[in-house]
């Protein structure tokens, strides 16, 4: 297996993996995003984002998506927007590889923080994040305001 930076001509299979995603979260028409959309948005001449990858056998088997943000408190820190391991190839190292390729990232550029979201009930990813020396906060909440919210709120 080897981990690397995503190419344009990865997107495919990478968003593949985020409806595979999308399905394990229960979310399965949740996702709206194209390849067009992670090409342009991800390659273009201001990138909002990177992705890792890790490919098998020249198989795409598993991604990890980062982006910059911005804390009052520590400056530039990075976020893990998602992590994601093809269902048939979980077990095998290939999420820590890439968590580590994140970490790794995130070390060599100095950064003080990543940050990321993980839901409640996936106790596996909870508990590898604990072990790693991650804190998962009890206290804070993750707060959405979705297109219809933010219309809604527009027109009120």
């Amino acid at each position: 297996m080897k981990v690397r930076e995503a190419l344009k001509t990865d997107m495919p299979q990478v968003l593949e993996l985020i409806k595979e995603l999308a399905i394990f979260e229960k979310e399965p028409d949740a996702v709206e995003v194209t390849v067009q959309d992670l090409e342009r948005e991800g390659f273009g001449e201001n990138p909002l984002f990177m992705c890792f990858v890790a490919e098998l056998d020249s198989e795409i088997v598993g991604a990890a998506l980062v982006y910059y943000r911005f804390s009052t408190w520590k400056g530039r820190t990075l976020h893990l927007e998602d992590l994601i391991v093809k269902e048939a190839k979980r077990g095998n190292g290939i999420g820590e590889a890439l968590y580590k390729q994140v970490m790794k990232f995130a070390h060599d550029q100095g950064l003080k923080r990543v940050a990321w979201d993980v839901l409640d009930w996936n106790t596996g990813a909870i508990r590898f994040y604990e072990r790693s020396g991650a804190t998962v906060l009890k206290t804070w909440r993750v707060v959405h305001m979705d297109e219809k919210g933010l219309e809604n709120y527009m027109n009120s």
